[in-house]
């Protein structure tokens, strides 16, 4: 028994490698079958049809990037000893990097496998088949989340959704996961917005039908539900930051709140101009929009490295960082802060319906939106297992002799059986 244990866990890292190499190889044949079915279509409406395509495979795509990107940031949680499980309250038989990347493997696979079939069958005439894709695709995502048996990682399943609700009806004391959540639907908001777009389509059969990209259909890029679906998950962050203040009266949860707040103006000025003559939104509305953009950006900076990396400014010229962090040499958060400044401006670009000429350059800003996001997951992280650490009575404070590093065994534990 022991020898065949032994052997079957020899094999294992050679079938993970075919596994890998088959998914290559599928990947591959769909991106050259989808590059032939482009090549067939018509130039004259090309552009319109991937647009189409762009609208009900953007989400898919970048929800499945944001899964890999957590897989990564579960690895480097592990090697750098990070007590992850302990801060988001997760059971022992949590899932590891590599079932994340999996899962992410997974979505990738019907991701691609789905927008390859709609667009080999829309350019060979089957339009009815073609349209029927991305339906599948929408349909397939949500039973298999929800799916009642005991397979795909069901403990997990079952625990996002339960965080998905608490995040819809926040009435009872919020958990790290809870507005962790919902922080990272913040960074998905554009996705969401691209979500309705798509179901919208499909409700009034407008799959497949390319003639209906006008901005001002029912479905369209103007209308009013895009800043509404936009808006939700601060709605979401500013109500739970309500909550936390009712439990704890820190005023700081009513600061965050605010930071919050301060998006509504910004997403709301920005979807009226498609609502109002052009006259008042270039002499009023524009400015406006401009000065809440930036008030917007500069808040949610300072918040992002003051209060959640912790992150203290003693002066323009110095930078208080603490001597025990987690993630290697200072010149990572000096390259942290640096980076989300930067990629602060590509956030408000995509709340902003006004500023969205090019599919293409949507996309671009919604994938720095998602690095930012990924980036700033290992920080935030970080600060609530050094805050974990300091309220246990059994690990090592921040400031002990001992190396925060060491602080989690079951880190350790989840690192070497991950291996």
């Amino acid at each position: 028994m022991l020898g065949h244990h032994s052997w079957a866990k020899n094999r294992e890292p050679y079938a993970n490698g075919m596994k890998a190499i088959f998914t290559a190889a599928w990947i591959l044949f769909c991106l050259k079958v989808a590059h032939e079915s482009m090549v067939l279509m018509n130039v004259s409406t090309r552009d319109k049809f991937f647009l189409e395509v762009y609208l009900y495979y953007n989400p898919v795509c970048l929800m499945a990037l944001m899964v890999w990107l957590w897989g990564v940031n579960v690895y480097v949680f592990l090697n750098s000893r990070i007590p992850y499980a302990k801060v988001f309250e997760l059971e022992h038989n949590h899932l590891t990097h590599h079932e994340i990347w999996k899962i992410a493997s997974w979505m990738t696979v019907a991701w691609i496998t789905s927008m390859t079939a709609y667009l080999y069958l829309y350019s060979h005439g089957m339009v009815f088949h073609a349209a029927s894709q991305p339906i599948l695709l929408y349909i397939l995502v949500p039973l298999v989340l929800g799916l009642p048996l005991d397979i795909f990682h069901m403990q997990t399943r079952f625990y996002f959704l339960r965080t998905l609700l608490r995040l819809t009806l926040p009435v009872q004391p919020i958990s790290f996961a809870d507005f962790f959540l919902a922080d990272v639907l913040t960074s998905m908001a554009k996705v969401l917005s691209d979500l309705e777009r798509s179901v919208c389509r499909m409700y009034h059969q407008q799959v497949a039908t390319v003639a209906w990209l006008e901005p001002g259909d029912t479905c369209g890029s103007h209308s009013i539900h895009i800043p509404i679906v936009l808006a939700i998950p601060y709605v979401i962050r500013f109500l739970q930051c309500i909550r936390q203040y009712h439990d704890t009266k820190d005023k700081t949860c009513l600061a965050n709140a605010l930071k919050y707040f301060s998006t509504f103006p910004v997403i709301l000025l920005s979807a009226m101009k498609y609502h109002v003559l052009q006259e008042l939104w270039e002499g009023q509305l524009r400015p406006l929009w401009l000065f809440f953009a930036v008030l917007n950006s500069c808040y949610c900076f300072y918040w992002d490295i003051r209060k959640d990396w912790d992150i203290g400014f003693v002066s323009p010229s110095n930078i208080y960082i603490y001597d025990d962090m987690f993630h290697g040499c200072k010149q990572v958060y000096y390259w942290a802060i640096g980076s989300n400044l930067a990629l602060r401006g590509a956030w408000t670009y995509k709340l902003s319906a006004h500023l969205r000429h090019n599919f293409k350059t949507v996309f671009f800003f919604s994938l720095l939106e998602m690095c930012r996001r990924f980036q700033w997951i290992f920080f935030r992280v970080e600060i609530a297992a050094i805050k974990f650490s300091n309220s246990s009575p059994t690990l090592p404070k921040v400031n002990s002799p001992i190396p925060l590093k060491d602080l989690s065994a079951e880190a350790e534990r989840l690192l070497t059986a991950s291996e």
